[in-house]
Formats: C-alpha cells, structure tokens, sequence
C-alpha cells in the first residue's frame, strides 16, 4: 500500500519535477507555479523582511540593508507612501528619506530582491493609510470602493509610480531587483462593508494592477478572492497553520507579513514575541510549501515628524530584529539568521522534492520532502506539546525534540538546527548619557492664549478638527466668549460652575479667561472622550480658549473619509440659572500655533520670537531652545526627556517625532522614553534643539544619550546542538566544520568594534540573563581565564564547549550537564 501512495505521489509532482529542471533555459522575468516564484529561470526560497524607506534616514539605508542580508535575507519588502510623495495634489516628493528610487537601487546593488507594495492603500500605522489628505476633499469620493472618483485618482497613482519604476529598469523583468508588486492591502477585513462594490472594486484594482504590465506577479495579501492571476497571500503570526491557501493550485503559497512584535500605541506597555515563537513559525511555513516569508518589521525605524498614524507611537517595531536604531535586537536577529541557513540546506528537497507527511498524534508530526530516485530528502520533526519535549522515531533513529518546537533536518538525518535551542549570541542594549553633547542652557518662549479679541468669531458652531487643519499640523485654537451677571454665578462659597467638552478627539487643552484649567485625551480603542473640569468664572465677559489636538489620522477600517475629530459639544454646568450650551455660541478658529507659522524651529525662524531664560516649568504651550555638540563616538543617538508632558522635538529644523509621557501605560510608565535622532540630522557643533511642550514642563533634565548594543552575551550547554554554520552541504551530503557535532558559543562584536573586557564567564550551573548572570554551585575555576584568551581583542570569537577544556581541576561539576555563560563587553 506505501509503494501505491509513493507512484502516486510521484505521478501527481512529476510534470512540476520535470519542469523544475529545466526552467533555466527561460526568459528573463518572475513566473510562478504552484511550487515557488521562478526568477530569471531559477527557483529560490525567499526569506524577506520589511523596510521602510520613510522611517529611517538614506545615511542608514546602506547599514541596515547590509545587515539584513548578513541575517539571511534576500528580500526587501516596503511600501509606498502615497502623502509622503503627493502631499499636495500635483506635487511630488522623491528626495532625502522619500527617494523609493534610490532605496530599491541600494538594494539592487547589494544582490538582493525587492517586494513593492505599490497600495496605494497601505494602513501601516501610517498616517491616514497612506493616502494623502487632498482626497477627503475630492466631491462625492468615497475611499477604496467602487467609486469613479477614487478609482481616477488611484490610477493616476499607480501608474506614475509604476512608470518611475520602469522608466529606472527597476523590475526583475528588465534586468531589475523588484519580483513581486502589491495591490490594496488586507481589503478582505472591510470588503463587505461596501457590498457589492467591494467586490468589483477587487476586480477592477486587480485588472487595472495587471494591465500595468510590469512583467513581474502582482499579489494581494489577506485576500481570499484575489483575481487570477494576482497571488493571495497570508499576514499573521502562523501561516504555516492559518493560512487556508492560495486561491489556486497553480500559485505558490507566500507570507506577506510574519509580525516580529506588535506595533504600539500611546499608553500600550512593551510588547514581545519570542525568537523562539518567529523562528518556530518559519520552519511551519516552509515545512508546509511555503515559498516566501516576510517579516513585518525587519526593521521598524521612526515614525519621524507627524507620520504616525492614530495614537501610534514615535518608535515603531522596536523589538524587530534591527531596532529603532538599526542596531542588531539578540537572539532574536541571530536565531533567525540561523534558521534562514537551516532551510537553505533544505533548499534541494523543498523546492523540488514530493512533500508526505506523517500525523503521529494530535502533538507530534513528521513532515519531509524528498526528491525520488536521490538521496535528497530533508524532514521537519514538530512536537507541539507546549510543556514537554516528546521523542519521535523517524526511519529507525529517535529524537527528542524540546517542548512546542521543529527540529530541521536536511539530510533527513542529522539535525542541524532547533527552533527552541538558541545557541545564538543575546545582548542587551544601553543607553549613555553622552559626555560632549548635554552642556545646555535652556530659552523658553509661551504661545499667547488667544481670546475672540485675537481669533475672532467665524463660524456658529466649533468646526471639525480634520477639515480645519488638513493634515497641515496637529493644533487648532477654538475661541468664543459668554456675558454672565453675578445672579449667573453659584452663590454658595466653594461652588464652581463646570465647563464641559465633548470631543470626538483626541485631546485637548482647555483655558478660562488666559488660565490654564487642563487637559484631556482619548485613546487608541476610544478616540471620543470628554473633558470636565470647575472653572472660575466672572460677572462680565469671560473667554473660553480651546486647543484642540489630533496624534494622527486613522488608518484603517471602512469608510475612513467619514472620521472625524475636534470638539463637538461644549457646556457651562453649575450656574444659578442652568445649564448653558455654547456650542452655538459662534466660534473663533486659528490653525496651527504661532511658533509652528513662523518656524521658530528653525534657525531662522528661532530669531523671530522673544526668549527668555528657562527657570524650571514654564506656562502651558511653550517653545524652549538651546544649542548642543555633537555626541562622542559613531553611536546612535537619542535624547530623553523626563520631565517634559506632550509635545514634539526638532532638531536643526527637522522634527524626529511626538512624544507624550504624561499617558501611562497600565505599568504606570511612559510608553516611550527614549527619541530617536538620526546621527544625519547633527553637525559636528552649535545643534539647535527645539521643544514644544503643551502641559508645562521643565527642560533641565533633557539629556543626549548614545546608544549601544555593546553588551554581548552567550549561553550554551553541552546538550545543545552546534550552531547551524557548522553545517554545510558537500557532494550533497551534510558536512561540520573543525568544531565537529559539539555546540560552542559565538560572540560577535557588530559596527566593526572588538572585545575589550570579559565581564563574566562561568563554566558550571550559572544561571540569569545577558547583564545578570550569577555563578551556581559549580563554576570552572579557569572559566573567564580561558575566553578571555580566547576573545579579547577579537571582532568575534567562538569557543567550543568541551569539559576537557574547562574542567581540568575537578570542579565538581563532572555529574551535570555544564553550561557556559560568557558575557562580554564591545568597543572600537
């Protein structure tokens, strides 16, 4: 019966192992069968992670881009900014961190590929998805349906960004890096919201994508419906099980997002996903056909100026494998590098073997692929009870493979690689308070509060917060004014009347007569809120001054030309004669602040308003300026700001984001307290540094800080298996290195810098984590002698762990299973 199911395995997957061999002989370009993309007539396992253009610097494009295929990468996914490039209608911007050209160029030149996700709606936590402001105010438009207005506008778009991209030679058809294009973005999750245009907008967004001709597949992700040939792809944690398939036999399964983390939002707490969970679910993947996977973030960057989208943080993906600095995130870039080599051993039998499997029990599987009539064959051992390891017999040899975890074995033998066992390096990163750059002497300059006097009254009701301000700034002043008699006012000593503002978002700053009273804000789930507060009113005129805000346009969801923020309702509650509505009062309105028009953060501008030396906390909405040196060294750079509440920080004139420390997370911390500054915006002296601050803070404690991941760390005992670059394939059989089958520990100093202290090195039963670990019961008493010799002075160095080396003076520890845990400390 077994000899049956081979022939018939064999029968079905011939045509495609017949073609898989000779599929070199075909033009250049993409194809794709139900296998794999095929490029310029090869067949590749592609391991891919998202970079965005927009959220770093070009002076960080070529580091990050050489990391991330130092990381096993050979694909660069991004979107494209439809705002960032067409923030006003008819004028374009490809320069400085918006050149998409040049990024895909860079990428080109380092032999790697390039997934364009052309959208033109990309959510992203983005501001406004992508799309630019201009089209709110496009007559009877409605966003991502089947309507003639948006349709006209996105095809212009498409198309132009198309042609650049041709006009360059740019897609892998002409000789280019780019191999897949993305149209629209996860359309399944609101689709039926329009009905049936949301169905022929698929259609249409689809045949128009085709139409481009670019000689490279289009795909759509989250969209079971795709229309041939457009590839549906999966986003999500574990495709290899959630993922139901391509719509068709004949496309190729592939992951358009594999989130390393979770993005977030003001008030969120940190947020994690394990290496051990990521690298689990690319084995799944490719364990279960899977062709290509794409981590989203590789690298998350900076959500710089006022990009973010609603309630997003400044930092975006900080726990990806580069973080917000573009520093490597350990084990997590390592352990994902070594499963990437893990597969590429695999590369023969995946791509053009006959997968089978084998279902042991609800917990335990065997899946592999071989290539018959070879001796190519490589199997995936998956034990997914989540508490023990399970053995698992496969042809006549068991394996113990560790609980919710898939060894690889390439050879079908040898297991060269498990995604619970990190043999990887860890490290821990370090912020220092830079000794040249924090010599700085504070000016502080307030906004004036306006009242009717200075804003005049022009409309009957406050007016909507988006409409008013277009994306030009995240303030709006709202002014108006009341008569009230003594009779009006409580008589009872004590009573205060109330001032009540309802918002539909997202925060505001309320004044009475010039007084500052307070503050109020929404969220990311409830953007409306209300704001209430007693207030010292007078018999005479009083003015009520509101400064409304917007952290960012939504980015998702049906319908999102019907969002809107701003204040919506505004009472008086508690005088003698009822309750007093102004919402029809008549309204003054001011967009944006003063300081924002006259860009007093700029070095021109700064000289165009009065300052005056800062003495500790200043007034509500005031600007503070000061000058620094450069940091030391080639570090990142970031800047704290501890005592400062909401507000935005420019540096010689470029701004690198919000912040926001007065919302807690449920940890009662901020959720950010660290800001990026890309070293490219700093000159060697006389920075200017410019914060706004909109609750009242005190500037004294603002540091710069360089940033580090000079901590690095090892910790490897003698029953793990050895790092999976001792393996290789030779005369196809797998083939060790000088280290033979016994694990040994890696340490790699990154940016070109060396070993130049041993902090602590034990060979026994230490336990801890990298920057904490302590000695056990029994400890090498050569252990730190030993990796000193071997590492100090060294980029990288690795060390087998092997008793015979370490324990030499009888220890104590001959009846256990020994670890070693090094921790040591990089420098140039």
């Amino acid at each position: 019966m077994s000899l049956i199911r081979s022939l018939c395995f064999v029968f079905l997957w011939l045509p495609l192992l017949l073609s898989s061999f000779t599929v070199a002989d075909k033009e250049q370009g993409v194809t794709y069968d139900r296998t794999s993309l095929i490029i310029n007539g090869r067949r590749e396992l592609l391991f891919s992670g998202s970079i965005h253009y927009t959220r770093s610097t070009p002076e960080m494009w070529p580091d990050l881009i050489r990391k991330a295929k130092a990381g096993g990468l050979n694909v660069i996914q991004t979107y494209v900014f439809w705002n960032a490039h067409e923030p006003v209608q008819g004028q374009f911007n490809f320069h400085g961190n918006n050149d998409l050209l040049k990024f895909i160029k860079l990428i080109g030149e380092n032999d790697m590929y390039v997934t364009l996700r052309v959208g033109p709606f990309i959510q992203a936590e983005w501001n406004h998805g992508g799309l630019p402001y201009w089209l709110r105010e496009v007559e009877n438009i409605t966003f991502r349906s089947d309507n003639p207005p948006f349709k006209h506008y996105m095809e212009n778009y498409v198309k132009m960004i198309i042609q650049k991209v041709k006009d360059e030679k740019l897609f892998a058809s002409q000789g280019g890096p780019i191999i897949l294009s993305q149209i629209e973005n996860e359309y399944n999750s609101i689709q039926l919201a329009y009905r049936d245009a949301g169905s022929r907008y698929v259609q249409w967004a689809a045949n128009m994508a085709v139409a481009t001709e670019t000689g490279v597949p289009w795909i759509m992700c989250k969209q079971r419906d795709a229309p041939d040939p457009v590839i549906n792809a999966c986003n999500g944690r574990h495709c290899g099980d959630t993922f139901t398939g391509p719509n068709k036999d004949y496309k190729p399964s592939l992951w358009t997002e594999n989130w390393t983390a979770q993005y977030r939002v003001w008030g969120d707490p940190p947020s994690q996903r394990a290496a051990e969970d990521l690298a689990y679910s690319m084995a799944r993947f490719f364990a279960k056909n899977g062709t290509l996977a794409n981590y989203y973030m590789y690298h998350g960057g900076t959500n710089l100026g006022r990009t973010s989208s609603i309630f997003t943080q400044t930092r975006y993906y900080d726990e990806a494998p580069l973080d917000e600095y573009g520093l490597q995130r350990e084990p997590k870039w390592s352990h994902l590098r070594d499963v990437h080599k893990a597969l590429k051993l695999c590369r023969q039998a995946l791509l053009f073997g006959v997968p089978q499997t084998k279902v042991i029990n609800s917990e335990l599987e065997i899946r592999y692929y071989e290539v018959p009539g070879t001796e190519t064959c490589s199997a995936f051992l998956t034990n997914n009870n989540t508490d023990t390891s399970k053995e698992i017999t496969f042809r006549g040899t068991k394996y113990v493979v560790p609980q919710r975890s898939i060894s690889i074995l390439p050879d079908c033998k040898t297991v060269v690689y498990n995604t619970r066992s990190i043999v990887s390096q860890h490290n821990s990163r370090n912020f220092r308070r830079s000794q040249t750059a924090n010599d700085m002497k504070w000016e502080v300059t307030s906004e004036v509060i306006p009242d009717t006097g200075r804003v005049p009254v022009n409309s009957k009701t406050p007016l909507e917060l988006y409409s008013l301000n277009k994306d030009t700034t995240d303030y709006a002043w709202y002014t108006t004014r009341l008569e009230l008699t003594a009779a009006d006012l409580p008589f009872k000593k004590g009573n205060k009347a109330i001032l009540r503002v309802a918002s539909l978002g997202h925060a505001l700053l309320a004044f009475v007569n010039g007084e500052y009273i307070g503050t109020a804000h929404g969220s990311h789930v409830e953007k409306s809120f209300v704001f209430q507060k007693g207030v010292d009113l007078k018999p005479g005129t009083n003015h009520i001054t509101l400064l409304a805000m917007t952290v960012g346009f939504p980015d998702s969801g049906a319908y999102m030309e019907h969002r809107y923020a701003g204040p919506r309702l505004v009472t008086i509650l508690g005088l003698n004669t009822g309750t007093l509505d102004l919402t029809l009062n008549g309204w003054g309105h001011q967009v944006g602040l003063d300081g924002e028009k006259v860009r007093v953060y700029t070095q021109g501008g700064s000289h165009r308003v009065g300052w005056s030396q800062s003495k500790g906390v200043a007034p509500p909405v005031s600007w503070y300026k000061t000058y620094f040196h450069a940091p030391e060294g080639k570090d990142p750079v970031a800047i704290r700001l501890p005592n400062m509440t909401k507000g935005m920080v420019w540096v010689n004139g470029k701004c690198i984001g919000r912040y926001w420390n007065t919302y807690l997370s449920p940890l009662m911390e901020p959720s950010q307290s660290e800001y990026h500054i890309p070293r490219s915006f700093i000159k060697p002296s006389d920075n200017l540094l410019v914060v706004l601050d909109e609750e009242g803070g005190n500037p004294d404690t603002i540091e710069i800080m360089t940033v580090d991941r000079d901590t690095i760390c090892s910790f490897v005992s003698e029953d793990d298996p050895p790092n999976v670059r001792s393996w290789s394939i030779k005369k196809k059989t797998i083939q060790t290195g000088e280290g033979g089958t016994k694990p040994s520990i890696h340490l790699d100093c990154a940016n070109y810098k060396k070993i130049v202290a041993i902090d602590f090195a034990s060979f026994g039963d230490p336990s801890g984590v990298c920057g904490e670990y302590t000695i056990g019961k029994c400890n090498s008493a050569n252990s730190k002698k030993l990796v000193e010799k071997s590492c100090l002075g060294k980029e990288r160095c690795d060390i087998m762990i092997d008793k015979s080396l370490f324990d030499k003076n009888d220890d104590g520890c001959s009846d256990i299973v020994n670890t070693l845990a090094v921790q040591a400390r990089c420098s140039y």
